[in-house]
């Protein structure tokens, strides 16, 4: 009796299976990694000017060390993105920036401009539907 259950069970989850409708791999495009491949590969690109500190490709993290641009080398930036979904979609990246300025010997917190995280998202975005783009057209 327990194995006539447990073998409707298998066969009713295998055809339960069957039933779910083919997912679009160009929306969703998961390979090894546990996040988006888009988002992932149009972060790593985005950052790409700044030193990693990690890149978690499961957990859909990255964390960048301090930045200071040469044109201004008395401002300093570190950013962490997090992939949230294995789908492209807007509410899929969030991008987390910290800011610091020298002050004497030493570096000081100091506000960021939402406007500064909102163009980085946007930039990530813009970058991973074109490399959907790209792999759709083939």
């Amino acid at each position: 009796m327990i194995a006539a259950v447990a073998i409707v069970a298998l066969v009713g989850g295998c055809a339960h299976k069957r039933a779910r409708p083919t997912l679009d791999l160009a929306a969703s495009k998961v390979t090894t990694i546990g996040v988006n491949s888009y988002l992932w590969r149009a972060s790593l690109d985005t950052l790409s000017f700044m030193p990693l500190l990690q890149a978690d490709s499961n957990g859909g993290v990255i964390v960048t060390d301090w930045y200071a641009n040469p044109k201004n080398p008395g401002e300093r930036i570190k950013v962490t993105v997090s992939i949230l979904d294995q789908d492209l979609r807007a509410d899929a990246v969030r991008v987390a920036a910290s800011r610091q300025v020298a002050q004497g010997a030493g570096w000081v917190d100091a506000p960021i401009q939402a406007a500064t995280v909102q163009k980085l998202e946007d930039i990530i975005l813009t970058k991973a539907r074109d490399l959907r783009r790209q792999t759709i057209r083939g």
